[in-house]
C-alpha cells in the first residue's frame, strides 16, 4: 500500500513539474529565437523604416550588447530576489516589449525597445536554470531537464530563420515581434504555480560596475558601427568613451567586494583561451546571419521564406549534432570538438567568401553552410564543457555567465565589422570580405586554443 502512495506521490510531483519545464524551456526558446529571427528580416526592415546599414546593425546589436553585458551580474540578480521573481518579471517585459516593437513608429525607436528585450533575455536565461535546479532536486532528474532545457537552444536557432521568413512573408517585420506576446502569456501561465519558487538570498551586486559595463560595450559598438559607415568624428567619439567607460569599470572592479568580473575565474588556465574561443564562434554566427540574406535577398533575389529555407544546411546541425558532439566530449574531452569547430568555421567562411567573390549563386554556398553549421554545433557544447570543469571550484555558475557574455560580445562585434562591409543595394562582392575576416577571426583563435578544454570530463 505505502509503495502504491508513494508511486502516486512521485507522478502527481512529475505531472506538477513537467508543465514548469516546459514554460522554462520555451521562455528560454523565445529569448533564443529573437537572436536569429531578425536576419531574414532585414530587407523588409530597411524598406518599410528607411533604414541604412548602420540602422539595421543596431537593430540586432540593440539587442545583443545588453544582453551580452547583463549576463555578467544576472545571476547575482536572480539568487538576490528570487529566480521565479526574476523569471517572471523577465517574460512579462519580453512580452510587452515585442508588442511595443511591433508597433515602432521608426528604426530607432525600434533599437530602444529591443535594447529592453535585451534587458528582459538576460534576466530570464540563468534565473531558469535555477529553477530547473529547484524543480529536479535529484541529480539524475535535473540532468535529463537540463537536457531538455538545452535541446531548445538548438532549436530555436534552426528555426529562428525559416519562423522568421514566414512571418515577413505573410505579413512583413512586425510579425515577427508580435509572435512573443501569445508565447509569454503562455510561459507565465506554465510557471505561475509555486512548484518553481525560489528563495532570494542576500547576493551584493555591483550596479555601478555593471553600468559601466554596459556603457563600455555600448560605445564600442557604437564606434566599430560608425567607422564602418565612414563617420569618422563619431567613431572617434565613441572610441574616446569606450576607453574612459573600461578604464572606470577597471577602477571600480579593482575596488569592488562583489566584483562583475570573478578574478579567480579568469585565472583559470586555458580560461581566456576557451572564452576566446566562444566569442569568435559567435562571432562568425550572427555575422554570417546578418551579412547573408542581404545577399540572398537583393543579389538571389529570394523572397524572405526562402532566405529562411536556404539557411537550412548552416542552422540544421544547430538542432541534432551537439547530441554528437556530447558523446565525443564524454568519451574523449572537450578539446577534439573545440577545434574541429573551429576549423570547420574557418573552412566555412573561406568558402563562403571564395563564392560571393565571384559572384552569388546558391548551389556552391551550401558547402560554406554545412562547415559553418557543424563549426558552430561542435563548437560551443564543448566549450560549456571546458568553461565548467576549468572554473574553480564554487565559480562554475559564473563562468558559465561569462562565456554567455562573452559570447554576446561576439555576436555583437559580428554584426559591427562584418555589418561594415555590407551594404543595402551593394554586391556580393562586398560581403565577401566580411566572411573572409571571419575566417581570419577564426583561424587566429584556432593558433591560441591548442590547449583549451584539454580535461576530460568526469
Amino acid at each position: 500500500m505505502s509503495s502504491v502512495l508513494s508511486h502516486t506521490s512521485a507522478d502527481a510531483r512529475a505531472g506538477r513539474r513537467r508543465p514548469a519545464l516546459l514554460g522554462i524551456s520555451l521562455g528560454y526558446f523565445m529569448v533564443l529565437l529573437d537572436t536569429t529571427v531578425l536576419a531574414v528580416a532585414e530587407p523588409d526592415l530597411a524598406r518599410s523604416l528607411h533604414g541604412t546599414v548602420a540602422g539595421l546593425q543596431w537593430a540586432v546589436t540593440g539587442y545583443t550588447v545588453v544582453f551580452g553585458a547583463l549576463l555578467l551580474s544576472a545571476g547575482a540578480v536572480a539568487d538576490r530576489y528570487g529566480a521565479h521573481r526574476v523569471f517572471r518579471a523577465g517574460i512579462a517585459v519580453f512580452g510587452a516589449g515585442s508588442l511595443l516593437s511591433a508597433a515602432a513608429p521608426d528604426l530607432w525607436s525600434l533599437v530602444a525597445l529591443r535594447a529592453v528585450l535585451g534587458v528582459a533575455a538576460a534576466a530570464c536565461v540563468p534565473a531558469s536554470m535555477a529553477m530547473i535546479a529547484r524543480l529536479y532536486p535529484v541529480p539524475a532528474d535535473r540532468a535529463r531537464a537540463v537536457a531538455t532545457w538545452a535541446a531548445t537552444s538548438g532549436a530555436a536557432l534552426a528555426a529562428g530563420p525559416i519562423a522568421g521568413g514566414a512571418l515577413v512573408g505573410l505579413a512583413g517585420w512586425r510579425a515577427i515581434f508580435l509572435i512573443n506576446v501569445p508565447l509569454a502569456v503562455v510561459v507565465l501561465a506554465l510557471v505561475a504555480g509555486r512548484s518553481v519558487h525560489c528563495p532570494h538570498g542576500s547576493r551584493t551586486i555591483d550596479w555601478p560596475a555593471q553600468l559601466l559595463a554596459c556603457a563600455a560595450l555600448g560605445l564600442l559598438t557604437d564606434a566599430l558601427i560608425a567607422l564602418g559607415d565612414g563617420s569618422a568624428a563619431h567613431a572617434a567619439c565613441s572610441a574616446a568613451g569606450t576607453v574612459a567607460a573600461g578604464a572606470a569599470f577597471a577602477v571600480r572592479e579593482r575596488r569592488s567586494v562583489a566584483p562583475v568580473l570573478v578574478p579567480a575565474v579568469l585565472r583559470a588556465p586555458g580560461m581566456p583561451a576557451a572564452l576566446a574561443a566562444g566569442a569568435a564562434v559567435n562571432f562568425v554566427m550572427t555575422g554570417v546571419l546578418f551579412v547573408l540574406p542581404l545577399v540572398f535577398q537583393q543579389a538571389l533575389g529570394l523572397t524572405p521564406f526562402q532566405t529562411g529555407l536556404a539557411f537550412l544546411p548552416m542552422t540544421l546541425p544547430f538542432a541534432f549534432n551537439p547530441l554528437l558532439t556530447g558523446r565525443i566530449v564524454a568519451k574523449s574531452g572537450p578539446r577534439r570538438p573545440v577545434l574541429a569547430g573551429l576549423g570547420l568555421l574557418t573552412a566555412g567562411g573561406v568558402l563562403l567568401g571564395a563564392v560571393l567573390t565571384g559572384g552569388a549563386s546558391y548551389p556552391p554556398l551550401v558547402a560554406g553552410l554545412l562547415c559553418t553549421g557543424f563549426g558552430v554545433s561542435f563548437a560551443l557544447p564543448a566549450l560549456a564543457t571546458t568553461v565548467v570543469t576549468t572554473a574553480p571550484d564554487g565559480t562554475a555558475g559564473a563562468a558559465g555567465g561569462l562565456l554567455n557574455a562573452v559570447r554576446q560580445l561576439g555576436a555583437t562585434l559580428g554584426v559591427a565589422i562584418m555589418g561594415a562591409f555590407a551594404s543595402v543595394g551593394a554586391g556580393s562582392g562586398d560581403s565577401a570580405h566580411a566572411l573572409f575576416l571571419a575566417a581570419a577571426v577564426c583561424a587566429a583563435v584556432l593558433l591560441l586554443t591548442p590547449r583549451a578544454g584539454s580535461r576530460r570530463t568526469p
